[in-house]
């Protein structure tokens, strides 16, 4: 399965409001992203060899990272300062958080990945002082890889197949219960296909009730979409090439319920990935290829809130911009990063390998 490919490879400071503070450095890119280049900040966790591939941004000030051997850490202040927020447990098993989603500096949900009871889902309400599990996957079929919420508490979780079809889990209430949806509108899935928990965005929702899964590792990578919280679902091929276990669509960026964009390719070092990004103009039903998409694999994407047309893309080579909803990219620089998130005040920040955390600000 494509995620199983995957695995081998302070007290909270709360939140405050960022209006640059005279720091041209700090002030907000302008919609092009020309004069805008990646600040890293340093999070203590660079000699630990720790990999962030969750990422959940609250602000330009407030973000989430949660990543390898169970860690999580938070800011409150722009990446000056980070809080250890880890939770216990998850440190002491080792496990692989691989997606966070919060609500706020305070409220989070984090999604640990692997086979059978590795898969689970913990929640905090104190900023990361204590953690609840609110749910450990008891079928050694499942495999989760994403999660993602429509609102403070409406979300689901998405596992690879099992008995042919993906499985959903659902809340309702802001991820302290969950359970499985019935598999009745999910089509049946290809031989080989599966999720790449690869940046925490197989799975994401736009508004409240769109939601889009990616796929990879089969003979095609598709897009499936549901208008109904995960309870019916189409499909549709994307032009992202498949084929391969290490292939397809890595990661989902929805601006709302019609504009879209996937990105991905073939996560193997030094493997070509041509044609590594797609877009889409109603709702994942098709999907066209970019003309000049990024130039090698990239497993995150995230829209920029001040240019509608405006969205980056990061993978291991570097960082991609499209100001024409996903025509065209460009390189913006180099450097590794596996996921990328933004908030609707303009804050966009990119995590990765080697405890790399950074913030999009002007140079």
């Amino acid at each position: 399965m494509c995620a199983a490919a995957l695995l081998v490879g302070l007290v909270a400071a709360p939140a405050q409001a960022d209006t640059g503070g005279g720091d041209p450095a700090a002030a907000v890119p302008g919609p092009g992203l020309r004069d805008a280049g990646w600040a890293l900040k340093e999070t203590g966790q660079e000699a630990a060899n720790v990999r962030f591939r969750g990422l959940a941004v609250v602000s330009r000030q407030a973000a989430w990272v949660a990543g390898s051997k169970g860690r999580v850490l938070r800011t409150g202040d722009g990446g000056r300062s980070w809080r250890d927020v880890s939770p216990p447990g998850a440190v002491a098993e080792g496990l692989e958080l691989r997606d966070i989603e919060a609500f706020d500096a305070r409220r989070a949900v984090a999604l640990s990945i692997g086979e059978g009871e590795a898969s689970r889902v913990l929640r905090t309400e104190d900023g990361g002082a204590t953690w609840t599990e609110a749910f450990r996957n008891p079928d050694p079929r499942a495999f989760y890889d994403c999660l993602t919420f429509f609102d403070s508490r409406h979300g689901l979780a998405v596992s690879d197949p099992v008995d042919g079809k993906f499985r959903l889990l659902a809340t309702d209430d802001g991820g302290r219960s969950w359970r499985v949806l019935p598999d009745a509108g999910m089509p049946q899935a290809l031989p080989g296909e599966a999720g790449f928990a690869a940046s925490g965005q197989c799975l994401t929702a736009a508004g409240p009730r769109d939601v889009w899964l990616a796929t990879g590792g089969g003979p095609a990578a598709r897009v499936l979409h549901s208008a109904d919280r995960g309870l019916t679902w189409r499909v549709a091929d994307s032009t992202v090439p498949g084929g391969d276990p290490a292939r397809g669509v890595f990661a989902l960026a929805f601006r709302d319920r019609t504009t879209g964009l996937a990105v991905g390719g073939d996560y193997r070092t030094g493997q070509a990935s041509p044609s590594a990004a797609a877009r889409s103009a109603d709702g994942g039903g098709s999907w066209s290829q970019a003309g000049t998409p990024p130039p090698a694999y990239r497993s995150g994407a995230a829209w920029y809130p001040y240019g509608r047309s405006t969205a980056l893309a990061v993978g291991p080579t570097g960082t991609d911009v499209t100001t024409d909803a996903g025509r065209t990219w460009r390189p913006l620089e180099t450097g590794s990063f596996d996921t990328v998130d933004c908030a609707a005040d303009g804050g966009c920040w990119a995590a990765g390998e080697k405890g790399r955390v950074a913030r999009l600000e002007r140079r």
